[in-house]
């Protein structure tokens, strides 16, 4: 007797979904509630468990294939429960480790890319015989480096010898979400007419402040007081004096919205989401800081829901954490326009006729003009500016 693994109902929106990576291969054991299988969609990705404790019998469903709601994956055979007659179940080594190709994580994909090694002749540890990061960084540190042919004394250059050894391409199908994104992204850049306004500010007035109050700040709310809580706060009050900004169009209307719902741009493996955090102007910085850390840990552990992905009025997104200094940020539709983060970097300023180091990061706001105007754009960045220069306005709501 097996046990049927199905796909989940599939959210109201979304009509069709892709498999993703099988967590376990066939003849593995499995425990109830154990991940089995992601199943992905245009939006979010669905965890299949395991339903009881079990030997993994069949996969009906490879990876990459699409399927709808309630298809049939794959059957589990049951694990004996105390006092039954274990059955035979057996499967033969080759059945039990899938290609290598198959089962590659997006981490583990990425890795051979960035180091252009094939993921053929590395021996995987993983379960089933996957292939983890550890495997091919073992596999690299093993390898010999190559050294430099020498130059002849003739002052000639050498030929060189024609190219041996493994020289591969592989192709691999973008995922739901990806595609999704390139979408979303092509959407924005053709179907807007989208400008950017670059500004910078002085940092040093929100570190002196977290330095002095970061320890109090942690033991009385059980968090750390990090930068983005004063991006919301500033970038709240920003909207409520520019309500173009908080806005959006629909065919020839113009939406105001008269609530601050902000998205927050996560990076993850399968790529950018940008959750939403709702009702900003009712948050304290504590709330703010717990809710982004909460919507950060569901994205990259891939548990976001439609719900905490639908709507936003304006979007944050911070490349700084990545080392960018400088960048275009693109408006993620239907918004009107986004804010983007940088680096903090010391650089030397003028202050008061005498050149000072200060930390400074410059701020990049990308807006449709076909429903902001330069004034307003200007205006906005130039009020978030203010607010984080002097942080004691947002509480005096000056």
């Amino acid at each position: 007797m097996t046990v049927e693994i199905k796909v989940p109902d599939l959210p109201e929106s979304v009509a069709d979904a892709t498999v993703g990576d099988w967590h376990k291969a066939v003849g593995e054991t499995i425990k109830a509630g154990e991940l089995l299988v992601d199943i992905e969609t245009d939006k979010i990705v669905l965890e299949v468990p395991a339903p009881e404790d079990g030997v993994v019998a069949e996969i009906l469903v490879e990876r990459g294939a699409t399927v709808q709601a309630k298809a049939l994956l794959g059957r589990l055979t049951p694990l004996p429960r105390a006092g039954e007659l274990t059955p035979h179940v057996a499967a033969p080594l080759a059945e039990t480790i899938h290609d290598k190709s198959d089962v590659l994580t997006p981490s583990v994909r990425r890795l051979l890319a960035e180091e252009g090694v094939s993921a053929e002749g590395i021996l995987g540890t993983g379960p089933g015989g996957r292939l983890t990061r550890e495997d091919i960084q073992h596999h690299l540190a093993g390898q010999p480096e190559t050294m430099s042919a020498p130059v002849a004394a003739s002052g000639e250059v050498p030929t060189m010898p024609p190219a041996t050894g493994l020289r591969e391409e592989r192709r691999v199908p973008m995922t739901r979400l990806r595609k999704r994104i390139a979408e979303r992204l092509l959407e924005a850049k053709n179907a807007t007419a989208m400008l950017t306004t670059f500004n910078e500010v002085n940092m040093q007035p929100i570190m002196a402040l977290r330095k002095q109050y970061q320890d109090r700040f942690e033991k009385r709310h059980g968090i750390k007081l990090g930068f983005m809580s004063f991006f919301v706060k500033a970038v709240t009050e920003a909207l409520k004096r520019y309500p173009e900004v908080n806005a959006s169009l629909d065919g020839d209307d113009i939406v105001y919205h008269n609530y601050f719902d902000i998205s927050i741009a996560v990076s993850t493996e399968r790529g950018l989401v940008t959750p939403v955090l709702r009702d900003c102007d009712q948050l304290s910085l504590a709330e703010i800081e717990k809710a982004i850390k909460a919507l950060a840990d569901k994205a990259r552990d891939g548990k976001l829901t439609l719900d905490d992905l639908n709507g936003g009025n304006f979007t944050i997104t911070n490349g700084g954490v990545f080392g960018s200094l400088m960048s275009t940020p693109i408006i993620n539709p239907p918004q009107s326009a986004i804010l983007g983060m940088h680096k903090i970097q010391d650089r030397p300023m003028a202050v008061d006729g005498q050149v000072v180091i200060l930390p400074m990061m410059y701020l990049a706001v990308s807006y449709d003009h076909r429903l902001i105007d330069g004034r307003e754009s200007v205006g906005f960045l130039v009020t978030i500016k203010e607010f984080l220069e002097d942080p004691a306005r947002l509480l005096l709501d000056i």
